[in-house]
C-alpha cells in the first residue's frame, strides 16, 4: 500500500509565460521494434497527431515487464540520445510517447534511495543528462514543473525555457486494441462529465482527504462545482455515467475490491488511485482474477490494475510500477484543477506529479486537451539553432553553464559545443575545425584538447591525437585519460609498446582497477610478449564490463593465446554480438578459425 512518510516536498513557483508550440511536431515515438503491434500503434498516433515520420523512433529491446539498467541505458536511452543529438531536437521535443511493446520498470533495489523506477520516469530527466548534470539512479528526483502546495496557478503550460525535463506518456494497455483506443479517445475529447472523489470513509488524519478538500475547494473556485462528486463516506462510487475524473483508494478500498467500478468514462477521462503497484504489469489477469485479497496475488501483487481503467474506458491514467510512498502520488487538488483549467493531458498529470526518476507511469495520449481554449505561441527563445554552437539556443545555455570552468573562455567553450553538435552530424572533419579553433583561443583548455584527440582518433589521425594528448599532459601530468589513450595509440597504431608501457602502467596506477584502463597495460602486456601478465589483467576486466566489445575481444585473443580454446569461442561471440565490426579487424580472422 502507499506508505505515508514525513519528506521534504519540492516546491517550485513559477510564473506563466509565452511556451512553445504544442503538437505533432513536439513528439518523439519510441516504439519496439521486438513487438510488430508496437510499431503499428506508433504509425497509427504519428497518423492521428500528424507527427513527422522521422520523429518514430524504432528500438529493439524486451517486450518484458522488467529491464536491467544496463540493457535500459543501451537499448533505449542510448538511441534516442542518438536521435535527439542528431536532429538537434533537444529543445523542440517536449514529449516521449512509448507504445505498447515497451518495458515498464527498470530493476533495481527497493526503498527510498532504491535504483527500481519506471522506464518512462526515467527518461523525464534524459534531457538533464544531455546537458552533462549527472543523475544518480537513486531516490526520487524533484520535479521542477510540479505546482507543489504554494503555487495557486495549477495551469501553467509547459515550456522548454523554464523547465529541463521531458513530458514521457505511453499508448498501452492489456493489449493492442486498447492501446488504439487511447489514441481514439485522446484526439476526440469531450468537456463534459463530472469528477468522482471517492474516498473510503472519513479520516481527520490522513493528508489524502486534505487533497480531496482541496480539490473540491480549487474547482469550485474555477466553477465547476456542480460537476465534483465528493463521496466521503464508505458508499463506494460505483455504476456512475459521465464521469470526466475519477480519483479513489482502488482496492486498497475493501468496497472498491473489483476489476471494474462499473463507472462510464467519457472520452478525455483522467483518472489516478491510491496504490502502490498499479502498473506493475500489463500482462491481462485471468477472467476469475479479483483484486483486494492477499489471496489473489496476480504478478506479485492483489493490488488493482490500470490496464483495467484503460479497458474500462479512461483516456488518461498514472499508474505506479512500484512503491513511490504517499508524497511521490499525483496529487488529485492540482491534477483535475489543472486539467480543467486547460493543460494538456501530459501537463495535468506532471503538473501534480512530485518526483520524477521515480515509479510513476502516464498511459495516454499527451496531446489530449479538451479544455484548451486557444492555441499556444511559440516561444522565440527555443526556435532554431544558436549560430556559435549550431546547437538549440535553450539548450546550447543550459549545456554551457554545465561546462564552464573558472578562467575558460566562453567563446572556445561555444566552439567546443559547435564541435559536439557536428560531431552528432558525423561532420567529423567540421568538428576537427571548430576544436583546432577552440584550441588556439584558449590553450590551457584541457576539455577542448581532449576533445580534439579523440576526434583525430575518429579519422585516424594518431600523431595529431598523440600531440594533442601530450599537451593535456603538459597541462596536466596525471590527467588518467590522456596517459591511457595515448599509450594505446602508441603500443596499437604506431606499434611503439616499449614506448608505451610506462604512460599505462602511470595511468592504470592512478586509475586504481577502472576495467578499460587495465585493459589497455594489459593489452600492451600482449603486444610486448607477456600474455600471463596480460591475461591476469584483461580477464577480470573483460568480466567486470560484460558489454565492452573491445574488452570481450581482448579476453579471446589472450584465452586463445595461452590455449583456453572454450572460453575464446565464447568470449569472441560476445564480442562480435556487441560490435559486428570487429570482424573487420586484423587477426579476427585466425582468432575465429583456432577457436571453432
Amino acid at each position: 500500500m502507499l506508505t505515508a512518510s514525513v519528506v521534504g516536498v519540492f516546491i517550485l513557483g513559477v510564473s506563466a509565460r509565452p511556451v512553445q508550440a504544442q503538437d505533432g511536431r513536439n513528439v518523439l515515438l519510441v516504439a519496439n521494434e521486438a513487438a510488430p503491434e508496437s510499431v503499428d500503434i506508433a504509425m497509427r498516433y504519428a497518423s492521428v497527431r500528424g507527427v513527422p515520420e522521422d520523429q518514430l523512433l524504432r528500438v529493439s529491446t524486451t517486450f518484458s515487464a522488467e529491464i536491467s539498467r544496463i540493457a535500459f541505458e543501451r537499448e533505449i536511452q542510448a538511441p534516442i540520445t542518438r536521435w535527439l543529438t542528431r536532429h538537434a531536437a533537444q529543445d523542440r521535443i517536449l514529449f516521449i510517447v512509448l507504445t505498447r511493446g515497451m518495458p515498464l520498470r527498470i530493476a533495481g533495489t527497493r526503498g527510498r534511495a532504491g535504483t527500481v523506477a519506471s522506464v518512462d520516469s526515467e527518461l523525464t530527466v534524459l534531457y538533464r543528462h544531455l546537458t552533462g548534470v549527472s543523475q544518480r539512479p537513486l531516490g526520487p528526483t524533484p520535479n521542477p514543473y510540479f505546482a507543489g502546495d504554494t503555487t495557486r496557478d495549477v495551469a501553467t503550460a509547459f515550456d522548454r525555457a523554464a523547465y529541463d525535463t521531458y513530458l514521457v506518456t505511453r499508448l498501452d494497455g492489456f493489449t493492442a486494441a486498447d492501446a488504439l483506443a487511447l489514441i481514439d479517445r485522446g484526439a476526440t475529447p469531450v468537456k463534459d462529465g463530472r469528477i468522482l472523489l471517492d474516498q473510503p470513509g472519513k479520516s481527520v488524519d490522513d493528508v489524502r482527504i486534505s487533497w480531496f478538500g482541496a480539490a473540491v475547494k480549487r474547482l469550485s473556485e474555477q466553477g465547476f462545482a456542480a460537476r465534483v462528486l465528493h463521496e466521503d463516506t464508505s458508499r463506494p462510487l460505483m455504476g456512475e455515467s459521465g464521469v470526466l475524473g475519477y480519483y479513489s483508494w482502488g482496492s486498497n478500498d475493501p468496497s472498491l475490491a473489483v476489476r471494474h467500478p462499473n463507472l462510464a468514462f467519457v472520452p478525455g477521462a483522467l483518472a489516478a488511485t491510491f496504490l502502490s503497484t498499479d502498473a506493475r504489469t500489463l500482462a491481462e489477469p485471468p477472467v476469475a482474477w479479483k483484486p483486494g485479497s492477499a489471496r489473489n496475488v496476480y504478478a506479485g501483487s492483489s493490488q488493482s490494475l490500470a490496464g483495467d481503467l484503460v479497458r474500462s474506458g479512461v483516456t488518461g491514467v498514472a499508474g505506479q510500477v512500484s512503491e513511490p510512498y504517499l508524497d511521490g502520488a499525483v496529487r488529485p487538488d492540482i491534477l483535475f484543477p489543472a486539467y480543467l483549467a486547460g493543460l494538456n493531458l501530459a501537463e495535468a498529470f506532471y503538473r501534480a506529479m512530485p518526483y520524477l526518476s521515480w515509479q510513476t507511469v502516464v498511459f495516454g495520449d499527451p496531446l489530449a486537451a479538451p479544455f484548451r481554449t486557444a492555441g499556444v505561441t511559440l516561444n522565440p527563445s527555443v526556435s532554431g539553432l544558436d549560430p556559435e554552437t549550431e546547437l538549440p539556443p535553450v539548450f546550447a545555455a543550459r549545456r554551457l553553464a554545465v561546462i564552464r570552468v573558472p578562467g575558460a573562455s566562453d567563446a572556445a567553450l561555444k566552439l567546443m559545443l559547435r564541435a559536439e553538435a557536428r560531431v552528432a552530424r558525423s561532420e567529423t572533419e567540421g568538428a576537427i575545425e571548430a576544436l583546432e579553433r577552440a584550441t588556439a583561443l584558449d590553450e590551457k583548455l584541457i576539455p577542448a584538447w581532449r576533445a580534439l584527440a579523440g576526434a583525430y582518433e575518429q579519422v585516424r589521425r594518431y600523431a595529431d591525437a598523440n600531440e594533442a594528448h601530450r599537451r593535456v599532459l603538459a597541462l596536466n601530468p596525471n590527467d588518467i585519460p590522456a596517459l591511457n589513450n595515448l599509450a594505446y595509440n602508441l603500443g596499437v597504431h604506431e606499434n611503439r609498446p616499449q614506448e608505451a608501457l610506462p604512460l599505462a602502467a602511470r595511468a592504470a596506477s592512478l586509475a586504481k582497477r577502472d576495467p578499460v584502463i587495465d585493459d589497455t597495460l594489459g593489452w600492451i602486456h600482449h603486444l610486448l610478449g607477456d600474455d600471463q601478465r596480460a591475461l591476469r589483467l584483461i580477464e577480470p576486466a573483460a568480466r567486470a564490463r560484460p558489454l565492452h566489445a573491445t574488452l570481450q575481444f581482448h579476453a579471446a585473443a589472450l584465452f586463445a593465446a595461452v590455449g583456453r580454446l572454450e572460453d575464446a569461442g565464447k568470449a569472441l561471440k560476445a564480442a562480435v554480438e556487441l560490435d559486428p565490426s570487429l570482424k573487420e579487424t586484423t587477426g579476427f580472422g585466425e582468432l575465429e578459425r583456432r577457436t571453432r
